[in-house]
């Protein structure tokens, strides 16, 4: 039987809206309906990618607690797995064999924001007392890691070898089985605003709406095309922070007709071409907010998953000359347990 985690749910918040075990917030949006105005979208059979490599934005420069892939062989028999002739293992055989393996940061290029990413110290049991909580009342059950935890690679032994209640009620594989396939919207805030760093609120957004007839209905995954994703790619995995930083109009986390107009269009998922959709760090709120309003509004009040730095300046050029705004997209993260946040690969189809 479903059990309800909180007594009290935060203002704004759409906890239980979907049940009180949902662990996929508003992809539950994500209906067959919406599939199939996806589909429909397809006149061209046109597909772009919306990724960066992986490997991409290159270094640690931009968040250092972020690293960029390593790629190692595995081992075979205690040969390096990599162009291993077979034959030297068991004779007469022909084969050259390749196997490796990844060490992998989920959020260090394109990604998606698990539900578990962001939370906030909030009072769910009504005991007088905040306690960090997740979407729909899911809580850690303790805290990881101390120093002692750490390995000589850099991976906490906890991390390694458990995982929080949180992790695994609200870990990305939930996303991934819902298979993130529906009708995105683009809308083209480099077009309208520049690249210096304009700071987008409700206003603002309504106004690139207007200009180009965009229409955001429920259910929808709405993306943001500010071209910090085509800056980085021309920077060759050398990012300069100082231009990076001041660069593409970012999302204003401390507008509050912003995040309402969030709660109500009802969109399902909201990605970027930039570093954290919004700006971070936020305008001045004082010492009583979160650092990342938006991130808290969207993953820890309303289960509405977020993308970051998707490359998406090619599909914002054809759109653009053909008139458009629409589009299939189809962007599933790994299905990978208990993981924080995932990279993708998703596909515009037009």
């Amino acid at each position: 039987m479903a059990t309800q985690r909180w007594t009290r749910r935060p203002p704004g918040a759409n906890w239980g809206d979907f049940g009180p075990d949902d662990q996929v917030g508003r992809l539950n949006l994500l209906t067959p309906e919406k599939v199939r105005q996806g589909a429909a979208e397809v006149t061209e059979g046109l597909s772009f990618c919306l990724s960066l490599p992986l490997d991409y934005p290159g270094g640690c420069g931009l968040n250092p607690n972020r690293h960029p892939p390593v790629t190692r062989p595995t081992l075979r028999r205690g040969t390096v797995n990599y162009n291993c002739r077979f034959g030297a293992l068991e004779p007469g055989r022909t084969d050259v064999l390749c196997d490796d393996l990844v060490i992998l940061h989920t959020q260090y290029s394109t990604q998606w924001d698990g539900l578990a990413h962001v939370g906030s110290m909030f009072d769910a049991d009504g005991d007088g007392e905040p306690e960090p909580v997740y979407y729909n009342g899911f809580r850690a059950d303790k805290e990881i890691v101390g120093p002692e935890d750490v390995h000589d690679c850099g991976v906490p032994q906890e991390v390694v070898t458990k995982s929080s209640s949180t992790a695994a009620a609200l870990g990305i594989e939930q996303m991934a089985a819902t298979c993130v396939q529906g009708r995105g919207v683009l809308v083209d805030l480099a077009k309208h605003f520049g690249t210096d760093r304009p700071l987008i609120g409700y206003d603002a957004l309504m106004r690139a709406f207007e200009a180009d007839r965009v229409e955001v209905e429920s259910g929808d995954i709405l993306c943001l095309h500010t071209g910090y994703a085509e800056r980085v790619l021309e920077m060759k995995r050398e990012p300069d922070p100082s231009v990076l930083h001041g660069f593409g109009a970012v999302l204003d986390g401390r507008d509050q007709r912003l995040l309402q107009w969030i709660s109500d269009s009802g969109i399902a998922a909201l990605a970027a071409d930039n570093y954290a959709v919004e700006a971070f760090p936020a305008q001045d709120g004082g010492d009583c907010c979160a650092a990342l309003p938006l991130h808290e509004h969207c993953l820890f009040k309303l289960g509405l998953h977020l993308g970051e730095l998707w490359r998406l300046t090619p599909l914002a050029d054809w759109l653009r000359a053909h008139g458009r705004n629409r589009f299939l997209l189809t962007a599933p993260p790994l299905f990978l347990p208990g993981a924080i946040a995932s990279p993708l690969t998703p596909v515009a189809t037009v």
